[in-house]
């Protein structure tokens, strides 16, 4: 089966063994992002607020170069180094998508690259 590899420069560079995303016919595969500012490759300054909506931000991006959108997303993964975050991720992300919304999953995790402290993946129908 063929693929391909999608890369935009308005997303964060991979910063390990991975792509940005993979499309294997009409599903594209985000890797995770973590809340990088894709200029700087650092860490998004301020509160959990500002790391969650730059993970959106850069997910949008990545799906953006696959010729889709945030609105393509069918299944989201959400990972929270702390779960009370879990309602900021809710309300911040009725900002970003509209119904039907995607399938999701919040995890918690001990840690995460970069000690970010939220990371999302997706799976995209373009």
């Amino acid at each position: 089966m063929a693929f391909e590899t999608i890369h935009t420069a308005n997303a964060p560079a991979a910063i390990g063994t991975y792509s940005q995303a993979v499309r294997s016919g009409d599903t594209v595969y985000l890797s995770g992002q973590i809340p990088l500012d894709p200029e700087t490759m650092e860490l998004v300054e301020g509160d959990i607020d500002a790391q969650i909506r730059q993970v959106f931000d850069n997910l949008a991006a990545v799906a953006e170069a696959a010729g889709g959108g945030l609105g393509n997303i069918v299944k989201l993964t959400v990972y929270l180094e702390d779960l009370g975050h879990f309602p900021r991720v809710n309300e911040i992300m009725a900002q970003y998508f509209r119904e039907p919304y995607p399938a999701r999953a919040a995890i918690g995790v001990a840690a995460l690259p970069r000690a970010a402290a939220v990371e999302m993946d997706a799976i995209l129908v373009v």
